[in-house]
C-alpha cells in the first residue's frame, strides 16, 4: 500500500526516523529522553512526546506497554523503507570480504549462488536465502481438475522424472459447472503433456481456449478465465518443482529477542528446512524484476514469517537471471545495511562477468 508521504510533517518524519533506527539497534521501545540526548533531536521533551502520541495515533508507531516508550508499527517500517532509509556506507573491511568471497569461476553458477548467500548473512548478520530456478526441466505427465463446488476445484499435477505430485485449490470470483471442469481436464492433458514453462506460449493458450469453448459451450470469456487462472497455477507449481533454495546462518535467528519464543522459532526452523512455503512465496515474483523486493510482517505469503522481513532480490549473469538471493530477519532490521550489502552483491557479480568476457580474461579468471 502506497503511504502519504504529505500527512506527515519533517518533524515527525525526523522523530519516526530516530525511532526505527534506535529500536532497531537497541531492540526496546524508545522513549523521549533518549531521543533528546543520544539521538540529538532538538525539541523539547514535551513536544517530542506529543509527536510520538500523533505518530502511534496515524498507525506508525505502537507502543507496548503503558507509559513505556514507542516501537514502529509494521506501517512506521513500510514508511521508513520507501522514503527515509539513508544509503549505507561499507567499511572496507566490509568490501574487502565481499569481493575476497566472490573470487570463483564465473562458470560455477552454483558456487556463486553459494558464496553469495554466504556473503549476504556474514555481512548482515542474519539469515540469507538463495534460489537457482530450474523450472525448464520440469515437465508433467498427467493433469486432472476436480470439481469442488461451484466456486473452487481442485488442480492435480504429477511431475515426470522427479516422482512428485503437487495439488492446487484454486478459488475462483465466478461460478463453474462440474462439466466445465471436466472438459478443463481434457484440454490440459491434450495440450501441456510434455512442455515446460518456456514451452507454454500464448499460441497454446490461445489454443486450449478454443478447445474448451467448443467442450463445454460456455461463452469464450468464462473459458479465457478459466484457462488463464488454471497456467498461472500450473507456472506456479512448476516453479516450486524445479527450484533449489538454500539457507546460511539460520543459527542467527537464536542472536534476536524476536526468535526467543522456543514454540514460534521452531516453527520458523521448520518452515525453513521444509522450503516449500518459502519457494512457492518467493516463486511467485517475477524472475525477470530487477527491483529489491521487501515484504514486512503481515506482507509475508509465509504465516510464521508474520512479525519477520524477507528481502528479496533477482541476480543476473550477463543479462540473464541466474537465481536470487534473500534475507530473512526481525522486522527491526538494519534495513540500509541489507539493501546495501545485497545491492553491492549484484553489482559485484554484474562486473565479474563483465570482466569475464573481456579478451584474456578467461584465463586470468580460471586461475583463481
Amino acid at each position: 500500500m502506497a503511504l502519504d508521504i504529505s500527512e506527515l510533517s519533517d518533524r515527525k518524519k525526523l522523530i519516526l526516523k530516530a525511532i526505527v533506527e534506535a529500536h532497531i539497534k537497541l531492540g526496546e521501545p524508545v522513549g523521549s529522553k533518549y531521543l533528546m540526548q543520544e539521538a540529538n533531536i532538538g525539541y523539547s521533551s514535551a513536544t517530542i512526546r506529543n509527536e510520538m502520541a500523533e505518530l502511534e495515533d496515524l498507525g506508525y508507531l505502537e507502543q507496548p506497554h503503558t507509559s513505556a516508550g514507542r516501537i514502529p508499527s509494521e506501517m512506521g517500517y513500510r514508511f521508513y523503507v520507501d522514503t527515509l532509509v539513508t544509503q549505507y556506507d561499507a567499511t572496507t573491511r566490509e568490501a574487502s570480504e565481499l569481493k575476497k568471497m566472490l573470487s570463483f569461476k564465473m562458470s560455477e553458477i552454483d558456487k556463486i549462488l553459494e558464496n553469495a548467500t554466504k556473503v549476504a548473512s556474514a555481512i548482515t548478520n542474519y539469515t540469507a536465502l538463495s534460489l537457482r530456478p530450474r523450472p525448464s526441466s520440469i515437465t508433467m505427465k498427467r493433469y486432472e481438475a476436480v470439481y469442488i463446488d461451484a466456486h473452487s476445484y481442485i488442480i492435480i499435477m504429477i511431475a515426470s522424472g522427479v516422482d512428485s505430485v503437487k495439488t492446487r485449490n484454486v478459488k475462483l470470483p465466478y461460478e463453474v459447472t462440474p462439466e466445465l471442469i471436466s472438459a478443463l481436464s481434457t484440454v490440459l492433458n491434450k495440450n501441456l503433456l510434455g512442455l515446460s514453462i518456456n514451452d507454454i506460449n500464448i499460441s497454446v493458450i490461445m489454443n486450449m481456449e478454443r478447445e474448451l469453448e467448443e467442450q463445454s459451450a460456455k461463452e469464450q470469456k468464462l473459458c479465457a478465465e478459466l484457462i488463464s487462472v488454471t497456467i498461472k497455477s500450473i507456472y506456479e507449481t512448476m516453479n516450486e518443482l524445479g527450484s533449489e533454495i538454500k539457507f546460511e546462518g539460520v543459527n542467527r535467528l537464536l542472536e534476536y529477542p524476536e526468535y526467543k519464543n522456543l514454540d514460534k522459532l521452531q516453527k520458523m526452523i521448520s518452515t525453513i528446512e521444509n522450503k516449500e512455503d518459502i519457494i512457492r512465496a518467493v516463486s511467485t515474483i517475477d524472475q525477470s524484476d530487477d527491483e529489491t523486493k521487501i515484504f514486512i510482517g503481515s506482507e509475508n505469503m509465509v504465516k510464521i514469517m508474520d512479525d519477520s522481513t524477507l528481502i528479496y532480490k533477482n541476480l543476473k549473469l550477463n543479462g540473464k537471471t541466474i537465481g536470487a538471493i534473500g534475507i530473512i530477519g526481525p522486522c527491526r532490521m538494519d534495513y540500509s545495511k541489507v539493501l546495501a550489502t545485497i545491492d553491492q552483491l549484484s553489482e559485484e557479480i554484474n562486473r565479474l562477468s563483465d570482466i569475464r568476457a573481456l579478451p584474456n580474461a578467461n584465463n586470468e579468471e580460471s586461475d583463481k
